[in-house]
């Protein structure tokens, strides 16, 4: 029963202490300002609309040949 005590004793230390290091590292965190997001995001926004109707355009030309293939 000592020998569980233990253990659950050096569970709970090791918990506390990844807790305190991710306290830590929390803290040193540099978090971009708004308008760095905003402009990130409709950076990837465009990008994915972009490349979204490219492929959609290849498709269209796949769909064209194999129609001229039957």
């Amino acid at each position: 029963m000592n020998g569980e005590n233990s253990k659950i004793n050096e569970t709970i230390a090791s918990i506390k202490t990844y807790f305190n290091g991710v306290k830590t590292e929390w803290g040193r965190i540099s978090w971009p300002q708004k308008n760095q997001i905003v402009a990130e995001t409709f950076s990837v926004i465009v990008i994915v609309f972009v490349f979204t109707v490219a492929i959609y355009i290849i498709d269209l030309i796949f769909k064209y040949i194999l129609g001229l293939l039957k």
